[in-house]
């Protein structure tokens, strides 16, 4: 590791077989690029995968490794739980979050106020920094844009940790299926439209003599946020947390791409230790972290 930058390499390998399926849409298909190379996620996805680390499914709350640390959490009028910021694809600055309430306000008012935004003044990114910090450390390390017209500036904070996973010296793999009908065999009409009807389809799959995952920390960006010296260690365990969970796990980005690590090239982080820095360091800076914030989504109004 440098002062600036960490980079990790971690060698893919499908869990099963040796085809897998790449990220991709209709459209466009895969994103195949250079000679026999192929991107398999994309940064944006695999912000999605790390954070998702910070997150229980099973208990709808944070994983028990980061209890200590606050984050908002979406309900219902009735107090049922819907989302929270680690599951937003905005995060703290989410739909549901600014279109709700805290304590009366709206959601919307109560960041502009908790980040001290003021028209005619310079952006204070570090102001900005400190209340992502004491609402959801992990929108430092994973990014946040609040885009709101309303406000007097537009903060965003780039993610702290980029990832991708490429694929060279690729092959595709063209085959097909069938649905299949038992009842109905025509596809007349608008039969298929309504799901009826036997249809055939194509596919493709890849295989690589190479699948590489990347992760780049930015130290430096850490620091410029300018927290204690604690709080910045908070955010250094948060990356190598999310980072260490997600290669122990394997990445099953879909059904046919089931991903295990067979080598990783750099300092690999552990999961457990990072988890024990995480609660020393919040431990050791308890007046820049606020308590779990609860935001009350109502519906959409009009």
């Amino acid at each position: 590791m440098n002062t600036h930058r960490t980079v990790l390499e971690a060698d893919l390998t499908p869990v099963a077989g040796s085809l897998f399926q790449s990220a991709g849409f209709p459209d466009l298909g895969a994103a195949e690029f250079g000679d026999h190379a192929l991107l398999v996620e994309s940064a944006q996805s695999m912000a999605n995968w790390l954070e998702g680390t910070t997150w229980d499914e099973g208990r709808s709350d944070q994983a028990a490794e980061l209890g200590p640390l606050p984050y908002v959490r979406v309900v219902s009028s009735e107090g049922d739980f819907l989302s929270s910021s680690r599951l937003e694809a905005h995060r703290l600055a989410s739909a549901y979050i600014m279109n709700g309430t805290v304590n009366g306000t709206t959601g919307e008012k109560w960041l502009e106020e908790q980040i001290g935004l003021v028209k005619g003044r310079p952006l204070d990114h570090r102001a900005v920094a400190r209340t992502c910090f004491r609402l959801d450390p992990v929108s430092l390390v994973d990014g946040v844009f609040f885009a709101r017209r309303a406000w007097p500036w537009q903060p965003k904070i780039a993610r702290a940790v980029t990832s991708f996973i490429e694929a060279s010296g690729v092959r595709p793999a063209v085959s097909g299926g069938v649905k299949r009908d038992i009842v109905i065999n025509e596809a007349k009409g608008g039969a298929t439209a309504e799901g009826y009807g036997t249809v055939p389809h194509h596919k493709v799959e890849y295989t690589a003599e190479r699948i590489t995952a990347y992760f780049t920390v930015d130290h430096a960006q850490f620091r410029s946020y300018g927290l204690s010296e604690p709080g910045t260690a908070l955010l250094e365990a948060l990356a190598d947390f999310e980072i260490a969970t997600l290669l122990d796990r394997g990445l099953r980005l879909r059904t046919r791409c089931d991903l295990v690590v067979r080598d990783v090239r750099g300092d690999r982080p552990d999961a457990a230790e990072a988890a024990q820095r995480i609660a020393k360091f919040a431990a050791d800076c308890p007046d820049e972290l606020g308590p779990v914030t609860e935001v009350v989504w109502s519906g959409r109004g009009k």
